[in-house]
C-alpha cells in the first residue's frame, strides 16, 4: 500500500489527549483520503456490517499489519456496539411494557 506513513500518524493520534475509538479513526482517515486503498477498503467493511452486505475478508490481508489491527479493532468495536443496542432494545422494550401494565414495577 502507498502512502502508509501518513496513515500511521493518524492511527497513532489522539484527540487532544483522548484516545480515539477504531470507528472514528477509520472515519477520520476515509474522510482525509477517500481514495486510497486503505479507505476504500475500511468503507466497503463499515458499509458490509451495517447493510449486511458480504465482504472478501481477504482484503484485509492486503493491509499491512497497524492497518489489519485497525480492522479487526472495528469488528471488536462494531459487535460491542451491537451488543449495547440490543440491551437498549429490550430494556427500551421493557420501559415500555411497565408504562402499559403498571403492576409489573411491582
Amino acid at each position: 500500500m502507498k502512502d502508509k506513513i501518513s496513515h500511521i500518524s493518524i492511527f497513532r493520534s489522539a484527540d487532544k489527549g483522548i484516545k480515539m475509538l477504531s470507528i472514528k479513526k477509520a472515519k477520520k482517515l476515509i474522510k482525509a483520503d477517500p481514495t486510497s486503498d486503505l479507505s476504500k477498503i475500511l468503507a466497503k467493511l463499515v458499509l458490509s456490517l451495517e447493510s449486511d452486505v458480504s465482504f472478501q475478508v481477504k482484503e484485509l490481508y492486503d493491509l499491512d499489519y497497524e492497518e489489519f489491527e485497525l480492522a479487526l479493532d472495528i469488528l471488536r468495536e462494531w459487535r460491542i456496539d451491537q451488543y449495547f443496542m440490543s440491551k437498549a432494545k429490550i430494556f427500551d422494550a421493557a420501559f415500555h411494557a411497565q408504562a402499559l401494565h403498571p403492576i409489573l414495577g411491582q
